[in-house]
């Protein structure tokens, strides 16, 4: 047993503080503690300050309790209270030293914030208790079993995320139900209580029985599997279904985020076949997307008259097959000359590709015929009869029903011929070409096939808006597109769902935090590539690649040597 790491606890504690104080000083904790969690009890900006301490604390308790089992608790708290300590200075020298001249957000709602609604020594006292405490939290969380420590940690983060998306749940809960669990600003101490007992009884209890029952599941033969999954996928249509009927117009907010996961939902399913089936790194995803959105717009708008002299104005049905055809041969055409190309070399290219459609909308010569810079309106909506969709539930249908036959494409094509041609190209492509696949036909309908949903997204978006402006098809959709995908699982369905809910859904729920969503955005990117590289809900066949331990190979004998004689 060895002594107490003394200066690496002290280094966690400074590295601990070296954030904090950055996240205080760029405004971050005054712009998030807008949001209370807890009524009175702490704000999401003091919420942040405390789970930068209880990461590095938990990060420093791991290496300490090699040492000794107590040392993870000692270690975890003076993390926290050299963290404390940067954060008491900082609060008690703005006002002196006239900070707020240097660093515009070193004002005093921050000092207010800091020490935690105090001021003075009682303030400073109150922050290093805080700060000591929660980096005791996380040494004893390391002491705790894994059956135990996970249950816990799940119910405080879903608990955490119930009280931040209270502008949600309070509205879709019943009222009574509502005002018992939610105030005007945060969650009730008595609701904090009753999530904190919900969420550890149901996780409580899918670690002890879930688990094993998910096991005996996966056990059987596939003929009794079939009949559970198809219950599981009938539930879990009937309440998608039913949720606009349910919530009514209480969820217009909820329905209208749910249509933006929708739409990136579509194109993940599309990028999914090109980049998680076929292994072809398409940067320039969004040039299909703005192809369908576009030709949406200039069939059915009444505002571009050239056009109009030529084709006649069309409804959103009629122009439907027209965008998936021009989304589709454009899949083909960038397809052809990248054929011989892979890697980072086709990534360049796709990427100029998406450029080249995003200047062409912009130019003057085809602002006659596409709108400019100033874009199309009036662009036909989705129609039966005399009912047409105009509100986020209505677009929620339509939405729905172009995911299912994404994933009834995905689905087919996955295990087929083709996608296990796909798959053979992805792994290695000149043994494919060896065996056998026509390289050229393959990659040329994985592109044709991505495009086409990506078309379709872009067709429905454009109507769903009723109007198309060149700045919603710049490089950065793409780049969500393909990270949605990395984060829920490289060729995972599933994982492009999931994928979604976490890159696009979440962010436009806190969309009140302007640019510092952003960051805790990339930051949560960066933590789980180095925690769970493969995604959310991977694919087998990656967490094999990526979990798998190294095979050790012993070492050839050479003639007339016996084995194991060195």
């Amino acid at each position: 047993m060895g002594g107490f790491p003394l200066r690496q606890s002290i280094r966690y504690g400074l590295l601990a503080g070296v954030a904090v104080l950055h996240m205080s000083l760029v405004g971050m904790v005054e712009a998030f503690s807008r949001r209370e969690i807890v009524k009175d009890t702490i704000s999401m900006g003091q919420l942040l300050l405390i789970l930068a301490i209880l990461v590095l604390a938990y990060v420093a308790a791991r290496r300490a309790v090699e040492q000794h089992p107590l040392y993870a608790v000692f270690s975890g708290a003076l993390v926290g209270l050299v963290a404390g300590a940067l954060l008491a200075v900082l609060a008690l020298l703005i006002k002196p030293l006239g900070m707020r001249e240097v660093f515009a957000n070193a004002s005093p709602r921050l000092v207010k914030i800091l020490l935690f609604d105090e001021e003075g020594v009682a303030g400073v006292a109150r922050l290093l208790a805080v700060m000591t405490a929660s980096g005791a939290l996380a040494g004893l969380l390391e002491l705790l079993p894994p059956r135990v420590r996970r249950p816990l940690v799940y119910a405080l983060l879903a608990t955490l995320t119930l009280g931040l998306l209270r502008d949600i749940f309070a509205v879709v809960l019943p009222r009574k139900v509502s005002r018992f669990l939610y105030t005007s600003s945060g969650l009730t101490q008595a609701g904090l209580l009753t999530f904190l007992a919900m969420w550890g009884v149901v996780f409580t209890f899918w670690e002890t029985l879930g688990v094993r029952l998910q096991r005996e599941v996966r056990s059987l033969p596939p003929a009794q599997q079939r009949p559970l999954q198809w219950t599981s996928y009938a539930l879990v249509a009937a309440l998608l279904v039913g949720m606009p009927f349910i919530l009514g117009e209480r969820g217009s907010y909820i329905f209208e985020v749910l249509d933006i996961v929708g739409i990136y939902i579509i194109m993940g399913l599309g990028l999914n076949i090109v980049v998680g089936f076929a292994g072809l790194l398409d940067l320039g995803y969004v040039a299909f997307f703005a192809i369908g959105a576009y030709t949406m717009a200039v069939l059915t708008t009444p505002e571009l008259q050239v056009v109009r002299a030529v084709i006649p104005q069309m409804t959103f049905w009629e122009a439907l097959p027209l965008a998936l055809l021009a989304s589709l041969l454009s899949g083909i055409i960038l397809g052809i000359p990248v054929l011989k190309t892979r890697g980072d070399y086709l990534a360049i290219i796709t990427l100029g590709f998406g450029e080249i459609i995003r200047l062409l909308v912009l130019s003057d010569f085809l602002k006659p015929y596409l709108g400019g810079a100033q874009g199309v309106t009036g662009i036909a909506r989705p129609t039966f009869g005399d009912w047409y969709a105009k509100d986020p539930q209505d677009y929620y249908f339509f939405i729905l029903i172009a995911i299912a036959i994404g994933f009834f494409i995905s689905v087919r094509l996955k295990d087929s011929r083709l996608g296990r041609a796909w798959k053979a190209i992805r792994e290695d492509e000149d043994v494919a070409i060896a065996m056998g696949i026509d390289h050229v036909a393959t990659k040329l309908t994985a592109f044709a096939t991505g495009a086409t949903l990506a078309g379709l997204s872009g067709a429905i978006f454009a109507a769903k808006l009723n109007s198309m402006a060149p700045h919603s098809f710049n490089l950065l959709i793409s780049i969500n597109v393909l990270c949605l995908l990395i984060v829920g699982g490289m060729g995972s369905l599933p994982g492009v769902v999931v994928g979604a809910f976490a890159l696009v859904g979440l962010p436009e729920l806190l969309r009140e935090f302007a640019e510092y969503r952003l960051l805790v955005y990339g930051a949560a990117l960066v933590a789980m590539m180095l925690l769970k590289p493969e995604g959310l809900w991977p694919e087998t066949l990656h967490v094999r690649e990526l979990r798998a331990e190294p095979v050790k190979v012993s070492p050839v004998p050479a003639a007339g040597e016996a084995p194991g004689s060195k």
